[in-house]
């Protein structure tokens, strides 16, 4: 990965001050270790006219699959190949937004005890940086750095292949930036845009991000226009952290705008008599519903089909009843994103010995999957489209044949009582069906008949009388005598005599 940061001068302020803003001195040739590799910082050209410095991060792609155990950004699950090749060592990412704010942590802070004055200056700066993944084109580059003072934003499409221009261009860009800023706010820009090009962190995305991105974001992201934009993918898209850092920019913003202190704009609640209950949200409610129903069960073999992001998954690690837990998922994304959440490449031996994550398809048999005690079907059914359903019923009550089968999937009915939601849409822009009572109904009882299962129907969520739970539960209990991997030893020895 490369990136320069170039500048102009005159006599009296030559140029080559930009190794005291930065902290490295122009006549030096240094190299500075970092979590994934080596960060090399040079000077191509330093006179007073001009002066050029360079950040060449050296990243070791095996090395980077070690360090996460291949459970990191750089090795995906069941996806071997691609832990080893992969655009990391040369495409700017968080890589190199970890190395920038190691190498130039004091200029990232704006201070310069020895040109205080230059460093709270603008001046002009070029930064070049050849190879930046950009999911969202070069359109997207320009509306993220645009608004932020450069008078110059070009971000050149990166062609496939240069012989072969019909094949279009690649998700890369040459990205040059020109203008008069802060050397500070353009390398705290660089911090926080770089991952939000790429979309996506090599690292775990922990609470304390929250507060990184505010610090970096001081003076420009709580006025930007695709602020959350920014802020969902700095923070890999979890939720609850975005929400948090949201709430935290529209408070910084209304101070602004008021010429206030932010702690004078969020005291309108006095905290200590704040006694009102905040409702449970139905996701969490729905996680305790399948929790019940396989502790009821007696499962301690259980299989998350469809598992996303990897919440069931965790809320399972944390009830030591259940020995093995699989995570299933066709998208590797979500894989990587699931074992970021679970911090699988932090995990205790024993507690890893407890999970695995696999990519499959749920609508092809996968001999991987038979001998389990339960499997959930969590909100992925009506992700399907319904010619294809009945190869996922076969693949999971034909050939797989849990004891048990939790399946979720959203109330049609329900609908009405979501005030935000338009008359005849759907909960999420891919679901391919939503399904009432009677139709959810219909279609497990003919699954229980089928496949030789009883199933019992919970609803989940305030059942309303008129029309029914926000999310509808089937749980389904084979009804033959077939003996599943958690039966005992003694129990087997026992069958034997």
């Amino acid at each position: 990965m490369f990136l320069t940061i170039s500048t102009t001068g005159t006599p009296e302020r030559p140029a080559s001050d930009l190794g005291f803003l930065l902290h490295k001195h122009p006549d030096k040739a240094q190299k500075f270790s970092t979590s994934h590799g080596t960060a090399h910082v040079f000077y191509p050209e330093a006179s007073a006219e001009r002066c050029t410095a360079a950040l060449l991060l050296e990243v070791d792609p095996v090395a980077l699959v070690r360090r996460g155990k291949g459970k990191g950004r750089g090795g995906a699950p069941d996806s071997a190949l691609a832990q080893y090749v992969n655009d990391r060592p040369y495409a700017a990412s968080s890589l190199l937004a970890v190395a920038l704010s190691t190498v130039f942590k004091s200029a990232l802070r704006g201070v310069c005890a020895a040109l205080p004055g230059r460093a709270e200056a603008p001046m002009p700066l070029r930064v070049a940086v050849p190879a930046l993944p950009a999911r969202g084109g070069a359109e997207l580059v320009r509306k993220l750095f645009g608004p932020l003072g450069w008078t110059s934003v070009e971000a050149e499409p990166v062609a496939l292949d240069q012989q072969f221009p019909e094949w279009g261009d690649s998700r890369y860009v040459q990205l040059t930036l020109e203008g008069e800023l802060r050397l500070a706010d353009a390398l705290r820009q660089l911090y926080v845009l770089l991952p939000v090009l790429d979309d996506a962190k090599h690292y775990w995305v922990a609470p304390d991000e929250v507060d990184k991105l505010l610090r970096a974001g001081e003076g420009w992201l709580a006025e930007h226009p695709e602020q959350k934009l920014i802020t969902s993918r700095y923070l890999s898209r979890r939720w609850g952290l975005t929400r948090q850092a949201m709430e935290r920019l529209e408070l910084v913003r209304l101070a602004e705008t008021d010429d206030l202190e932010v702690e004078d704009v969020d005291n309108a609640v006095d905290e200590t008599t704040d006694t009102e209950e905040k409702p449970v949200p139905l996701a969490e409610q729905r996680r305790d519903a399948i929790l019940e129903a396989l502790r009821g069960a007696g499962a301690s073999r259980v299989l998350d089909l469809g598992c996303g992001q990897g919440q069931l998954v965790q809320a399972l690690l944390k009830d030591v009843r259940f020995t093995e837990i699989v995570g299933v998922d066709v998208s590797v994304r979500a894989l990587t994103i699931a074992g970021r959440r679970l911090k699988l490449d932090r995990m205790g031996e024993r507690q890893a010995a407890r999970v695995k994550l696999m990519q499959g398809s749920l609508t092809y048999t996968d001999k991987r999957l038979t001998g389990y005690d339960a499997a959930v079907l969590s909100e992925v059914i009506e992700h399907l489209d319904l010619p294809r359903l009945p190869a996922l019923e076969y693949a999971v009550f034909g050939s797989a044949r849990p004891h048990t089968v939790i399946v979720t999937t959203p109330n049609v009915e329900y609908n009405v009582r979501w005030e935000t939601l338009p008359a005849g849409h759907v909960r999420h822009g891919d679901h391919r069906f939503e399904w009432t009572r009677d139709e959810f109904r219909t279609w497990a009882e003919a699954i229980a008949e089928r496949d030789g299962y009883v199933v019992e129907f919970v609803p989940v969520g305030p059942d309303d009388p008129e029309v029914g739970p926000p999310t509808q539960m089937a749980v389904f209990n084979r009804t033959d005598k077939a003996e599943t991997h958690s039966d005992t030893q003694t129990e087997k020895e026992a069958k034997a005599a």
